[in-house]
C-alpha cells in the first residue's frame, strides 16, 4: 500500500469519525431531555474531539454513545392519558376475574381517588416542579396515592389483577419478578465505571413502557434472595415513598429520575420477609381463596373457553358436562388457586385434540363414565 492509499483510508477514517460525533451531538440536541443533563451530554461529546487519534477514543465513543441512546430513549415527558371511568373499570374487573368483591370494591376505591385528584386539578400534569441547584427536582405537591399489595397463595389471580387494572386505567402494564432477586444492583443498575455495567431493571422497564406513567408490578417482594434482602428492602423504600421516588437515581443513568407518576403495584405470598418500613407504604390487600362452587364458574366462563381457543378446538368438537366440573376441579385436593384447573384442563383438550388428529373421533361429550380416561394423570 503506498502513501497515497494510505492518505485517503486516513481521510476516510477522519470523515467517519467527524459524521459519528456530529450524528451524535444532533441526537443529543434533538432528544426531549432535562436540560441539566442535556448539557453534560453536549459536554461529555465535545470531550471525545480531544481524544480523536487516541487509542482511548473508541472505547470511549462507544461508551458515550451507548449511553446517550439510552438516556434518549427514556420517556422524560411522555405520559399516557388516564382512563378513570369507574364504570368501565368496573366491567373490565368483571370481564377478567370472578368473585372476589371485597378486592375490586378497594381497587375502584382508590381509583376514585385519584379521580376526585385530577378532578381537582392535583394531578401530576399541574404540578409545580421546582429544580435545585443539586439538579433534583422537588414537585411542590406530589401525585401521591397508595401503593396497593395483593397479598395471597399462588395462583389466586395477584398478577392477573395487577394488569387488569392497567387496562382499566388504560396505562402501559410492566412487571418486575423479585423471587430469587439476589442483588440490590438488578433494581437500581450498576455503574458505568463497572465491568458489564447495565442500568437497572426499573430504567428498562420504564423505557419498555414507552410512558412515565406506567402501571409496575413488583411481583413477589417477599421471595428475593436472604443475602441480598436488606439492600434490596432499601431500593423498594425509595421506590414506593412518594418523597423519595420523584428523584430516584439508578446508578448507570447517574441523573435523578422522576417516578412519581408511576402507579406501584405489589404481590407477595405473605409479608414475614417484607421489611417494616416498605409494609409502612403499602396498603395490603388480602386475596381470598376460592370455593369449590367459585372454581367450577371460572373454569365454565373463563378456563375452558380460553384452551378451547388455544388448543385449536370447536365448542362442537368437545364439551363437559355440568356434572363433572366436581372432578375435574379437584384431581389432586384442595388449591387455593386455579392454575391447577388450568392445568387439568389443558390436559383434558390435549388429549381429546390427540384422538381428533389420530382419527379416533370427531367429537367427544365429556360424561361422569368417561371422565377418568380424558383427566391427566400425575
Amino acid at each position: 500500500m503506498n502513501q497515497e492509499d494510505r492518505s485517503n483510508i486516513s481521510n476516510q477514517d477522519e470523515e467517519i469519525r467527524d459524521r459519528s460525533l456530529k450524528m451524535l451531538k444532533a441526537k443529543v440536541e434533538m432528544g426531549d431531555l432535562p436540560l441539566e443533563l442535556k448539557e453534560r451530554l453536549l459536554i461529555r461529546v465535545e470531550r471525545l474531539n480531544l481524544l480523536v487519534g487516541t487509542n482511548a477514543y473508541l472505547t470511549d465513543f462507544e461508551s458515550t454513545a451507548s449511553y446517550v441512546d439510552l438516556v434518549c430513549s427514556i420517556p422524560w415527558n411522555k405520559r399516557s392519558p388516564d382512563n378513570l371511568d369507574l364504570n368501565i373499570a368496573h366491567q373490565i374487573l368483571d370481564k377478567n376475574h370472578y368473585g372476589i368483591d371485597i378486592v375490586k370494591d378497594r381497587i375502584l376505591e382508590h381509583l376514585s381517588i385519584l379521580s376526585l385528584r385530577r378532578r381537582n386539578g392535583r394531578s401530576p400534569e399541574k404540578s409545580e416542579v421546582v429544580k435545585t441547584k443539586t439538579f433534583v427536582p422537588v414537585k411542590a405537591e406530589s401525585f401521591r396515592a397508595s401503593v396497593l399489595c395483593f397479598v395471597g397463595l399462588p395462583g389466586i389471580g395477584k398478577t392477573s389483577m395487577a394488569h387488569s387494572i392497567a387496562e382499566a386505567m388504560d396505562r402501559r402494564f410492566v412487571r418486575i419478578a423479585m423471587g430469587g432477586m439476589g442483588s440490590a444492583s438488578q433494581l437500581r443498575g450498576r455503574a458505568r465505571g463497572f465491568p458489564a455495567s447495565e442500568p437497572g431493571m426499573v430504567v428498562k422497564n420504564i423505557i419498555r413502557a414507552g410512558y412515565k406513567n406506567p402501571v409496575l408490578l413488583l411481583d413477589e417482594i417477599d421471595r428475593v434472595a436472604d443475602s441480598a434482602r436488606a439492600e434490596i428492602m432499601g431500593v423498594l423504600l425509595e421506590l414506593l415513598d412518594p418523597e423519595q421516588n420523584m428523584a430516584f437515581t439508578d446508578y448507570y443513568l447517574d441523573f435523578p429520575l422522576d417516578l412519581s407518576e408511576v402507579m406501584f403495584i405489589c404481590s407477595c405470598n405473605n409479608t414475614g420477609g417484607i421489611a417494616n418500613a416498605v409494609l409502612d407504604r403499602l396498603e395490603l390487600i388480602q386475596m381470598p381463596s376460592y370455593t369449590d362452587e367459585e372454581k367450577i364458574v371460572i373454569g365454565v366462563r373463563y378456563l375452558f373457553p380460553k384452551e378451547l381457543k388455544h388448543s385449536g378446538l370447536t365448542e362442537d368438537e368437545l364439551q363437559i358436562e355440568d356434572d363433572v366440573w366436581s372432578q375435574i376441579i379437584r384431581p389432586l385436593g384442595f388449591d387455593a388457586g386455579v392454575r391447577t384447573l388450568d392445568r387439568t384442563i389443558q390436559g383434558v383438550c390435549g388429549k381429546v385434540a390427540r384422538k381428533i388428529v389420530m382419527g379416533e373421533g370427531k367429537t367427544f361429550r365429556i360424561t361422569q363414565d368417561n371422565v377418568a380416561e380424558f383427566l391427566p394423570q400425575w
